[in-house]
């Protein structure tokens, strides 16, 4: 399958990545297991790998999966999304994305390597000091 994912229940993220030549369907049937899914947790954070995709996606793809994730929302609520892109345009595609996809997660960015996505996405969880 061109898309897979795996869950860290304890960090409530979710590491999903897009291999080849990715299509719409598989896309929504990636949503679709995700809902069905026992261990997905209600809330989760996103890391999204597309360093190995091939494909570009529309805005017209894009806009669908936007759908998608409004729909799934009373199951599944998206906190901070970590986008890998590597390629010009892949990237400026996944730009757009952050624009339609801006009121379903808290935040979201699109990055060139997956160590600056993981970065990112561990320091929007800052460590509360107790008080002591």
């Amino acid at each position: 399958m061109a898309v897979t994912y795996e869950i860290d229940k304890a960090n409530r993220i979710i590491r999903t990545s897009c291999r080849g030549a990715v299509t719409l369907e598989e896309v929504i049937d990636h949503f679709r297991e995700l809902e069905r899914d026992p261990d997905c947790p209600d809330r989760l954070d996103v890391l999204l790998d597309l360093s190995e995709q091939t494909s570009v996606p529309t805005r017209y793809n894009l806009e669908d999966v936007t759908s998608e994730i409004r729909r799934i929302r009373p199951k599944i609520q998206f906190g901070a999304c970590a986008i890998v892109a590597n390629t010009d345009v892949l990237f400026g595609m996944l730009r757009m994305f952050e624009v339609f996809t801006e009121r379903y997660f808290r935040a979201s960015r699109v990055f060139r390597t997956r160590d600056e996505a993981e970065a990112w996405l561990a320091s929007q969880h800052p460590t509360t000091l107790a008080a002591g």
